[in-house]
């Protein structure tokens, strides 16, 4: 008889233990579910921000607009760019840069020397604000929050061989443009303020280097 009560307190201890663990493991597997649906909303939403801001900065003729790009790498200067689709045409008091979406011109006022390279996306930022809008649509992870008049969204690359390995993007929530653009190369960040944003056509001819301009630079092919 003992036996048999015995038998019977472990199976009901067995039943009790085993429910316990279900309970637990569906807890976690509800609140798993939640943060996932959670973060694929937000990130959703984060997306959204960013197609507008696109629309905005990347309109078909073009704009100008004016920065400061700071980093540990290169220190702190300032000047105008004018932007295209993937094009961009910026000027400094060190250098002019000229970008046809394929195909970098730097010029080195202090050399007189002009650099012509192939840029990655590191490079093409390090001079252009906007880049991220040809960037963001792929091979990142996003998330945002909002912080008084504005959104701060955040990019995480998903391959860590790529060039840009995190960015910081600070969007009006009334006009969708960005005033601030941080960027993670490495163990390096850059970061870059825009202002004075223009919705200005461009001309073609704008991002492309015209050597009968600087006849006596030395231009020196990288690629």
């Amino acid at each position: 008889m003992k036996k048999i009560i015995l038998t019977a307190l472990l199976i009901v201890a067995t039943i009790g233990a085993t429910a316990q663990t279900n309970a637990r493991v569906a807890t976690k597997k509800t609140t798993t579910t939640a943060t996932t649906k959670s973060a694929t909303a937000n990130a959703a939403q984060a997306r959204k921000v960013l197609d507008k801001t696109a629309a905005v900065i990347g309109r078909k003729g073009g704009a100008s607009a004016s920065f400061k790009i700071s980093s540990a790498k290169i220190g702190s200067t300032s000047g105008t760019i004018a932007i295209k689709g993937k094009k961009f045409h910026a000027r400094t008091p060190q250098a002019i840069v000229w970008f046809n979406g394929k195909t970098q011109w730097s010029y080195l006022k202090s050399t007189d020397e002009v650099n012509i390279s192939t840029p990655t996306e590191a490079q093409q930022m390090a001079m252009n604000p906007y880049q991220f809008i040809n960037m963001y649509k792929s091979g990142y992870t996003l998330s945002m929050t909002a912080s008084g008049s504005n959104y701060n969204v955040r990019l995480v690359a998903q391959n860590k061989k790529r060039s840009v390995q995190e960015m910081y993007i600070t969007v009006n929530k009334k006009t969708y443009i960005p005033s601030q653009v941080k960027m993670r190369e490495g163990g390096t960040w850059t970061t870059i303020s825009v202002t004075g944003f223009k919705a200005q056509n461009q001309n073609d001819a704008t991002f492309v280097f015209n050597a009968k301009d600087f006849p006596s630079a030395e231009l020196i092919d990288l690629r």
